[in-house]
């Protein structure tokens, strides 16, 4: 975790930028068209199928280029899934969303968000897409699920030399199991062909415009989108937006930042709420370090795994994205100071998309694979340590060299086409920041706006990583009065916390 710190939130890196040119619309062929059917291979978070599956959402697939500058080339299979609107006479027309990663399955997450998206679902058709390289359209995969569970559980405390070495040998060799199980895809799964791509989907929804909604890694995606097809936008949402012209190491200390000030936040309502962590803000934080520590010299064994220091970061990282999730992580670190390191792990695994079976989906390949060919940086040695020290010194629980250390050794070049974003000429869009989101801090938030052209910024004063899905009532109706009316809020809009 702490080389990857925050995988559902992290931007491409920095080149400066004059607005790019617009590229023309793809030609798509007519015959390009979505199958539709039943939905056979939808799982929950653990990776299980559903209790119940709705009979009307639909699965299907749309065949795209594999190489847009080839685009009569090799073809892959992107995998979509469709809830119909529900008020077919007042119906707006379709709602394309991106919840993030990259790496995440929208297909698997939309049909678990189905309920809280009901507002959007009486009047538009919610469709979701993996994106290339994700899960079912041609997924991103290393190794086996044991190379998987040495590189997720390995160690990143103390820091001295032999960890870092420890470290960079790890980062090399996931790298080559990349390259050797995916190296014909791994060139191919940028953001700027996933824009592309929706644009197909676009075309072969029979929608004029796109309608989307971006979280994430997706409000990247929805930007880049907005920049090569400005003409073709609809109405767009992007939500705990990313600014495309960081680079590895702002973000990696940004982030740094953010989750070390949701951890503080997490540790007043933990004390608060008079949480086993500890009686006072102080000696909870030292009794997760002196936790920490001791699981770097014996980890805690959990049936026949292990919790170990890395994966035990991961597990208090993942809860940290939402503040449902607090009293969970409260619970988990109380029971791992008595000796059980089971619910931490539990949080690990759902964020390293490892499943009870002990397979994993694509979540920490695909991440890795679309974050390093989205840019040109590969950071010298000199550079992670410097950035490794200075997180360090920010938070000695989440401080890391980032991805950079990663990207570094990657087997895929990188492109800088998806930093550069100017949506001169769309429709208006609508961002959304929050002011304690851990994962894209806020000050992103008006950055992108900017660079945008034709944005408007909603504040969010709450906690958390994304503000539509918090289940704040403000923030839904402004959101909800834009996608249903159009009617976007007014400058300078705000919403407290609830």
């Amino acid at each position: 975790m702490r080389r990857v710190l925050a995988a559902a939130a992290l931007a491409v890196t920095a080149t400066a930028c004059a607005s790019p040119a617009k590229p023309a619309a793809d030609v798509v062929p007519e015959t390009e068209k979505i199958a539709w059917g039943p939905c056979t291979d939808l799982t929950r978070p653990d990776g299980e199928p559903p209790a119940r599956q709705d009979p009307t959402v639909r699965c299907g697939k749309l065949s795209v280029p594999l190489d847009y500058g080839a685009p009569d080339g090799e073809r892959i299979d992107l995998a979509l899934i469709k809830l119909a609107a529900t008020d077919k006479k007042n119906r707006i027309g379709s709602l394309l969303f991106n919840f993030g990663g990259p790496g995440a399955s929208g297909v698997d997450t939309l049909d678990q968000a189905a309920k809280s998206l009901s507002a959007l679902r009486a009047r538009y058709d919610l469709i979701s897409f993996d994106p290339r390289g994700v899960e079912r359209s041609s997924g991103v995969r290393c190794g086996s699920p044991a190379d998987l569970d040495a590189y997720t559980a390995m160690d990143t405390l103390p820091v001295n030399a032999e960890t870092r070495a420890k470290v960079d040998a790890a980062n090399k060799r996931f790298a080559e199991l990349c390259g050797r199980d995916a190296g014909e895809i791994l060139p191919f799964v940028g953001t700027a062909s996933a824009s592309r791509d929706m644009d197909r989907i676009r075309a072969a929804l029979g929608e004029e415009k796109l309608n989307y909604v971006g979280m994430s890694y997706g409000t990247q995606l929805g930007a880049v989108y907005a920049t090569q097809f400005p003409g073709n936008v609809g109405r767009m949402v992007l939500d705990a937006p990313l600014d495309p012209r960081v680079g590895f190491r702002e973000r990696t200390l940004a982030q740094t930042r953010g989750f070390q000030r949701a951890y503080e936040s997490f540790l007043k309502a933990c004390v608060r709420e008079r949480c086993e962590v500890g009686e006072s803000v102080a000696a909870a934080n030292a009794n997760v370090e002196r936790l920490m520590n001791q699981l770097t010299k014996q980890p805690l064994k959990v049936r026949q795994r292990e919790l170990t220091q890395g994966l035990a970061v991961t597990g208090v990282a993942a809860a940290l994205y939402s503040e449902l999730t607090w009293p969970l992580l409260g619970n988990a670190l109380g029971q791992a100071l008595q000796g059980d390191g089971s619910a931490l792990l539990y949080l690990s695994d759902s964020y390293t998309g490892r499943r009870p079976d002990g397979t994993y989906s694509t979540q920490m390949t695909s991440f890795p694979a679309i974050t390093c060919v989205d840019t040109t940086e590969r950071p010298s040695e000199a550079m992670l340590r410097r950035t490794q020290d200075a997180a360090m010194k920010i938070s000695p629980l989440f401080g890391s060299e980032g991805s950079g250390g990663l990207c570094r050794v990657w087997p895929a070049k990188g492109s800088d086409e998806a930093t550069r974003v100017n949506a001169t000429g769309s429709a208006p869009i609508l961002v959304v920041g929050g002011k304690n989101d851990p994962a894209t801090p806020y000050q992103w938030a008006p950055k992108l706006t900017a660079q945008l052209k034709t944005a408007t910024l909603v504040t969010y004063q709450g906690e958390g990583h994304g503000a539509y899905l918090s289940g704040n009532k403000c923030v839904a109706r402004l959101v909800d009065d834009y996608l249903i009316k159009g009617k976007l809020p007014e400058r300078g809009a705000s919403c407290a916390a609830a």
